[in-house]
């Protein structure tokens, strides 16, 4: 089995538990979720010109889709950081409890985000397609890989979502080594 099989498998059996772990969200969380959605949607809103303003400027006139991805990739990023946010109530046995961050679910938000970013952004402000491209080559070429990296950043960040989430409903006990006695009598 790849690498990629065992994560859409394991997608796959968390994916019950990540909407088990929003259920037993409270008023904190969501607020969180909301105010991080928000910081979110504005910061590349403005960005990328999505939302109009005199400090930036786009070249190429944003695309229907950019919308639907910019709003997708606030309000996913926004319950990813509320994903981090301990509950107000001690953690009693049956409660959910906030598990450390992971290094892939930390890698994969962060990626998604910027993969958002770089697919919603005007193809030719973007100063590193621009640099190693050129003006013709980042319409030629980056602008029909955008909706690919619109679709990366999605995924990336549902995975990110889903395993923290998933994270807080099951309960990892690292296995505990035996010890040289233990060892020795069995």
């Amino acid at each position: 089995m790849s690498r990629t099989q065992r994560i859409l498998a394991d997608f796959r059996r968390r994916l019950p538990l990540a909407g088990a772990a929003l259920r037993w969200w409270g008023p904190r969380q969501w607020t969180v979720a909301a105010a991080s959605a928000l910081a979110m949607a504005l910061l590349l809103g403005f960005a990328t010109v999505l939302i109009p303003n005199d400090v930036f400027s786009r070249d190429i006139p944003s695309v229907p889709w950019n919308y639907p991805v910019w709003l997708a990739t606030s309000v996913l990023t926004g319950m990813l950081a509320a994903s981090y946010i301990r509950p107000v109530l001690p953690a009693t046995p049956g409660t959910p409890g906030i598990p450390e961050p992971t290094d892939h679910t930390s890698r994969w938000g962060m990626t998604g985000g910027l993969l958002a970013w770089f697919a919603i952004g005007c193809p030719v402000c973007n100063k590193i397609a621009l640099l190693t491209l050129g003006y013709s080559g980042a319409i030629t070429y980056f602008a029909p890989l955008q909706p690919w990296l619109a679709a990366l950043a999605m995924v990336l960040t549902v995975l990110a979502l889903v395993f923290r989430l998933s994270g807080q409903q099951q309960c990892a006990v690292p296995g505990r080594r035996a010890t040289a006695w233990e060892r020795k009598s069995s």
